[in-house]
């Protein structure tokens, strides 16, 4: 080995052995941050309900008005927390990790994990359809990214430390170490580099530690007893999965339709999540197995104590509940009610299949099982995370085959209906497209403002022939935006529109340039992306772009061309990091 390359190694096994360093000090304090907000939502129901132990006993326990009152009151808490202190805090989180991991370097504010922590709890405590990852997901990447900030580490080393800490989140909160470092590295990362898998294996394992010393060491769930009847069975696990894929897309769709239902409400953002509380607590006294984590009605689908009516009814009142929660400005996860649905789609289509084929099938609870994993991966396109995390949460060796089954069809066809995930397609409503690599999804983070030039070379629409040649003459430029005497922008000039015209110098003085003048023109907004102004340039060969105040506002305020887009698109790779993308832990 020569003396450079020695040199290197040297290098890359220290880098390693630093981030390690940091994985294990990420998941550890993701794994207190996972144990402390299990208590802080056990503290707020307490508050809220008198009691934190079986929310389906406890709910039952008080009356029709307090049932409504309390998920609108912590509605009315939760709203203002969020809109005033850190809005990223809204909703289930993880397209949040995903686009700071994409975009921002892992950058995330270090406020989100008090507001995260405190709002999602509340939202979890008084009611909230949602679950606990989301929220420990977000949680944890804000702490491993606080880490890398305080410490001044590198981009794609604070991204790794955002890894870590989304893998923590998962691990403790499902005490599942090896589907919270899946996780990380499928969902969040898209990246399975031996540099990245050390750190996090580190981390969920860490985390898991921790969770386990505080909260024991024992399934989610009780799982029936189970074993194959017969290979025929097999058939109607993939068949499930088919319905699971087609769930998994139904909630996906019901909860971005039911976001732009709220979203064209005129009504304050904050003032939102009460009404959203208040028909939340209309639901729950007709379906309290909606609300809350919800894991109280996956126990009874898996015993088999639900009439296959009712859990198709849950099913359905669980994708409106949860769609309304976060669609009304709460926060919490998605993950735990896709749990309950596929429990609930599951546990009938076990119904149904054993009552047509008895001697071939075996409980309902088993495809109760199956039924969870499936919609989880048909929702999040995550099918090795769904397979694993309730390979782990069960325990149950025996159902492997019917899990991985289930899983791969449901993905499947939920990716031929819709190629986006739930969390994927939040992303893509904000334009950021994670499968289209970090350097789209840079342009289309930097607005045209950020690359434009303010200082136009324009001409007046009444200047004459004549004097447009003198100033073509004396002009580096080819073309010129043409303007009105109130700075309107009404077409573009170049030397092709008037050259016929150039040498007929009888015309100069009868002739002014609005007569040859282009007058439909291609424009931008300071507004628009960079990624926009960059296809409209592309798409015409244009050398310059004209930027107008707004789309109702001709008013001319700047001009961009492709070398300005490409100025600032390279300052901000190289600030960025995106540089030190898939080479390993650059020096902090």
């Amino acid at each position: 080995m020569t003396p450079l390359a020695r040199l290197k190694l040297t290098l890359w096994t220290k880098e390693q052995v630093t981030l390690m360093v940091l994985g294990v000090v990420v998941g550890l304090l993701g794994g207190y941050g996972a144990v402390g907000f299990r208590w802080l939502i056990s503290f707020l129901r307490t508050l809220s309900y008198g009691s934190a132990n079986d929310f389906l006993a406890v709910l039952a326990g008080h009356p029709w008005w307090y049932l409504l009152l309390v998920p609108a009151a912590g509605g009315l808490l939760v709203g203002p927390l969020i809109y005033f202190l850190a809005r990223e805090a809204k909703g289930h989180g993880v397209p949040e990790v995903m686009e700071a991991v994409s975009l921002r370097g892992g950058l995330i504010r270090k406020r989100v994990v008090i507001v995260k922590s405190l709002a999602s709890a509340l939202s979890i405590a008084v009611g909230g359809s949602v679950g606990r990852e989301g929220p420990i997901v977000q949680i944890g990447s804000a702490i491993g990214s606080a880490l890398g900030q305080v410490l001044k580490v590198s981009a794609n080393r604070l991204r790794v430390l955002v890894g870590c800490g989304a893998a923590a989140g998962i691990a403790a909160t499902f005490n599942a170490p090896v589907a919270g470092m899946m996780f990380a590295m499928e969902i969040i990362l898209g990246d399975f580099a031996i540099a990245t898998f050390s750190p996090i294996v580190l981390s969920a394992v860490m985390a898991t530690a921790i969770s386990r010393f505080y909260l024991g060491n024992f399934p989610a769930f009780v799982v029936p007893a189970y074993q194959l009847v017969s290979a025929w069975e097999l058939l109607l696990y993939g068949v499930l999965g088919l319905a699971a894929g087609l769930v998994g897309v139904a909630f996906t769709s019901a909860l971005y339709k039911m976001e732009d239902l709220a979203d064209s409400w005129r009504f304050p953002e904050y003032l939102k999540t009460p009404v959203a509380g208040l028909a939340l607590g209309a639901i729950g006294l007709g379906f309290p197995w909606v609300l809350g984590v919800g894991y109280e009605g996956i126990e009874l689908a898996l015993q088999d104590r639900l009439v296959w009516w009712l859990m198709l009814s849950i099913m359905a009142v669980k994708i409106l509940a949860t769609s309304l929660t976060i669609a009304g400005g709460m926060s919490g996860g998605i993950f735990a009610p896709s749990l309950v649905i596929g429990s609930m789609l599951g546990g009938c289509f076990g119904h149904w299949a054993h009552t047509l084929f008895p001697l071939i099938t075996g409980r309902p609870g088993a495809y109760a099982i199956v039924g969870m994993a499936a919609v989880v991966a048909g929702a999040t396109h995550a099918p090795l995370t769904a397979f694993l995390i309730l390979f782990e949460m069960t325990g149950g060796y025996q159902i492997i085959l019917p899990l991985m089954i289930g899983c791969v069809v449901a993905t499947l066809v939920a990716q031929q209906i819709n190629p986006e995930s739930i969390y994927t397609m939040k992303l893509i409503r904000r334009g950021v497209d994670i499968r289209a690599g970090k350097d789209m999804n840079l342009l289309r983070s930097l607005s045209v403002r950020q690359a434009m030039r303010s200082e136009v070379d324009s001409v007046p629409q009444d200047m004459t022939l004549g004097q447009f040649h003198q100033k073509m003459t004396h002009s580096k430029y080819a073309s010129f935006p043409v303007v009105d005497a109130q700075g309107s922008l009404v077409g573009i000039i170049s030397h092709a529109d008037y050259a016929d015209h150039s040498f007929d110098q009888e015309l100069w003085d009868l002739v002014v340039v609005a007569e040859l003048a282009t007058p439909e023109v291609r424009t931008v907004t300071p507004q628009d992306t960079l990624e926009t102004a960059l296809r409209r340039i592309s798409e015409h060969d244009y050398a310059t772009l004209p930027v107008v105040a707004g789309p109702q506002d001709p008013r001319l305020v700047g001009v961009i061309s492709h070398r300005d887009i490409i100025s600032v698109y390279s300052r901000q790779l190289r600030k960025a990091g995106f540089r030190d993308a898939g080479r390993g832990p650059a020096p902090g």
